[in-house]
């Protein structure tokens, strides 16, 4: 089973990119984020006619996640974290797709830091902090997958000293990050690539991607029980470079058939202040 994550930054309009990605990587099932998009604007029918069902939660202009399964229609579980009744943006759907349950999200951003905009970024971690417990402590096989909008350690991005005030990488954030993983979740991009720089953010602006000044801010987070099935991983960089194309690129893992497959490492991310 291939997984992939991809921030499509406007599903509309880079809906070319998206179909001409999904016919040639063919992955099983992708978690879709910044769809930009109210829940009857979603391309159902270009992504029914190129083999995937969806399931979506649309928000006019900002935000919006989906989950695609080729040949096939994700069994909805959820639509938004738990813990705040009161908030309406688009960030978390949660499906289940032969067995494995995925979750989709997209973190808030939280710029600029400290202000209201990080303290919500905050609230809504702890909420997936919390949610996540309920799922590892299940010990169903699951996927957290998205847009994390967290750069882990100084591994994930190019000019570390540059960022140290940003909301995607104060050590609130990171602390955060590592104490998701301390549940048991697997990073299973770093995992794999355990020192390579490998980035999955491109920005638009000075020749970012030219240039390779990227951020690793898309993770897929692999439970206990389905870590053992990890035998790859990867980030589908040329597609950064496409006409109209996403500044992220789609991230990827292939899960074999049994989890009697040689494990790929559980990282201990390091801590750094």
């Amino acid at each position: 089973m291939k997984i992939a994550t991809f921030n499509v930054n406007g599903i509309n309009g880079r809906l070319p990119v998206l179909l001409k990605w999904l016919e040639s990587a063919k992955p099983d099932v992708v978690c879709l984020q910044e769809l930009k998009a109210p829940q009857d604007k979603f391309p159902e029918s270009a992504i029914k006619d190129s083999g995937y069902g969806a399931i979506w939660h649309g928000e006019k202009s900002w935000n919006g996640v989906a989950l695609l399964a080729r040949g096939g229609k994700p069994i909805e579980t959820r639509i938004g974290l738990p813990g705040d009744p009161d908030d309406l943006h688009s960030r978390y759907i949660e499906g289940a797709v032969e067995g494995v349950l995925i979750g989709c999200l997209y973190l808030p951003n939280g710029n600029p830091a400290p202000g209201p905009k990080f303290d919500y970024k905050m609230r809504w971690f702890e909420r997936l902090i919390a949610h996540a417990e309920t799922l590892i402590s299940a010990n169903h096989p699951v996927v957290l997958a998205g847009d994390f909008n967290v750069m882990p350690t100084d591994l994930d991005v190019y000019k570390p000293e540059r960022w140290v005030d940003d909301a995607l990488f104060r050590p609130e954030v990171r602390q955060a990050f590592y104490r998701l993983l301390e549940q048991g979740w697997t990073d299973a991009l770093r995992s794999m690539h355990l020192d390579e720089q490998i980035f999955t953010f491109w920005d638009y602006f000075r020749n970012a991607f030219g240039r390779n000044a990227g951020l690793r801010i898309d993770h897929l987070l692999l439970s206990p029980a389905i870590a053992g099935r990890l035998v790859g991983s990867g980030v589908d960089r040329e597609v950064r470079g496409w006409e109209k194309a996403s500044d992220h690129a789609p991230t990827w893992i292939e899960l074999g058939s049994s989890s009697k497959k040689k494990r790929a490492p559980r990282v201990k991310t390091r801590r750094q202040s």
